[in-house]
Order: structure tokens, then C-alpha cells, then sequence
């Protein structure tokens, strides 16, 4: 409140407001920064990589997503249908881009959200397995309002990976919302419980439930940069010298 004081006082008297409007405008002011405060604390504790958001996202490189239905979706309709979000896509198309902004934009509106690759997400319910800590891990994500799991299935899951995966979402299901990205067609995402098909096919089915499905079909963002001329010449010259 303090940092504003200065200002509103001078708009109070050139303004000539009342005392009521003055304290009003001061309260305004209060709560604005403390919302802004929170949210900075959501994004700190979602762990989202630096400039994820829906405004830096370039849809121009993948003319058949419906960006319609994208912003549709960042209203955050799917945290009250309590249901996943799937994004399946080739290496490099903007999966995790997608799912953070996504992300971000559930964090602007109030919700609590953790962002964490498959790996690090199932590495802390094993590390809490050994600490005897797993009931409350477990707990702990099961009710955070958004959970993205990205690189869903890049490696296969092995006991107890896939019985953790699988107390996740079933603790989750129809309970909150969850984003899945994965670089597999949805028709091979089974494949991630090669050690245990019906627990893959249980899992899924819970997934799969309501979900919304998003598919990234486009050439890599991470195409390398052109190399310049000069580097091109120097390049030939070296070349030239190795191999007279």
C-alpha cells in the first residue's frame, strides 16, 4: 500500500476525491500487489521453463492446430471438468511449450499447477518410497489442480515406475485436471507399460476419459541456424588442407 501512497494522494487532491474514494483507490491497490505476489509465487513453484506462455507460442509454423479451440482451452475449462488434456506430437513441434502455457495461463487465474518431465515426476515418488514418505507425496500431487506430465512414455516404464503412474492417475481421475505430452501417436502410448498391459490399459482408459486431444504435426522449432558465409569458406579451406 505504501508504494502507491504518493500517487494516489496527489490524484486524491487534484482530483479533490473524497476520503472514502482516496482509501477505496488505496485498497485497489493492495490487492492488486498482493494477487501479484501470489502469482508470482504459483509460477515459481510450477517450475515452468522461462517464457512459456500462450503469447510467445508460434502458431504460424503449425497451420493445422485450431487456435481457436487452444485458447478455448486456456479459459481453463478442462480444471473444472476435471479432466486430461493430451498432446501428441513429433520431437521439436512445441509439446511442452504448449503445455506450459497452458500451464501459465491456469497459474493467471488462481490455480496451483506442477510442470515435471515423467522422469524427474516419477524420480520423486521413488525417492519418497524409500523415505517413507510416498503416502503424502502421492497425496500432494494427486490434489495440486494441474499436473503436466511431459515426455509421457520417452522411456518405458518399469516396476514400480508404471504401479506409481498408475496410483497417480487413478487418484486424480475425475478429481483434477492433468496434461500429458508425449512424442508416441496416441495409439502407441501403450507401449509405456510394455511390462504390464492391463495396468496400461486401466491407466489409459482413465487418461483417456473426457479427454481433450491435441495433435502437433509440423516441422521441428529447433531446426539449427544457418551457418554464415564466412564460416562456410573457412570451413573449405580447412577441408582443402586435410585432404590435399
Amino acid at each position: 500500500m505504501l508504494d502507491s501512497l504518493e500517487q494516489r494522494n496527489r490524484q486524491a487532491i487534484d482530483g479533490q476525491l473524497a476520503y472514502t474514494e482516496f482509501l477505496a483507490m488505496l485498497l485497489h491497490d493492495e490487492v492488486a500487489r498482493r494477487d501479484q505476489k501470489k502469482l508470482g509465487t504459483r509460477l515459481a513453484r510450477a517450475g515452468f521453463a522461462m517464457g512459456k506462455t500462450l503469447e510467445t507460442f508460434d502458431f504460424d509454423r503449425l497451420p493445422n492446430l485450431n487456435r481457436t479451440h487452444i485458447h478455448d482451452l486456456a479459459t481453463g475449462r478442462y480444471i473444472d471438468e476435471k479432466v486430461a488434456i493430451l498432446i501428441a506430437g513429433p520431437t521439436g513441434t512445441g509439446k511442452s511449450h504448449l503445455a506450459q502455457a497452458l500451464g501459465n495461463c491456469a497459474a493467471r487465474q488462481g490455480h496451483d499447477v506442477v510442470f515435471a518431465t515423467q522422469t524427474r515426476l516419477l524420480n520423486s515418488l521413488q525417492a519418497a518410497r524409500a523415505t517413507g514418505t510416498y503416502e503424502r507425496k502421492l497425496k500432494q500431487l494427486a490434489t495440486v489442480p494441474v499436473l503436466i506430465v511431459d515426455d509421457f512414455a520417452l522411456k518405458p516404464l518399469r516396476s514400480p515406475q508404471d504401479e506409481d503412474f498408475h496410483d497417480l492417475i487413478a487418484e486424480r481421475y475425475e478429481a483434477a485436471a492433468t496434461i500429458l505430452t508425449s512424442n508416441l501417436d496416441f495409439s502407441e502410448w501403450g507401449e509405456a507399460f510394455a511390462g504390464n498391459r492391463i495396468l496400461g490399459a486401466a491407466t489409459l482408459d482413465r487418461l483417456r476419459h473426457g479427454a481433450y486431444r491435441i495433435v502437433l504435426d509440423g516441422d521441428s522449432f529447433r531446426t539449427p541456424k544457418p551457418m554464415p558465409e564466412a564460416d562456410h569458406k573457412r570451413l573449405a579451406k580447412s577441408a582443402k588442407k586435410t585432404h590435399p
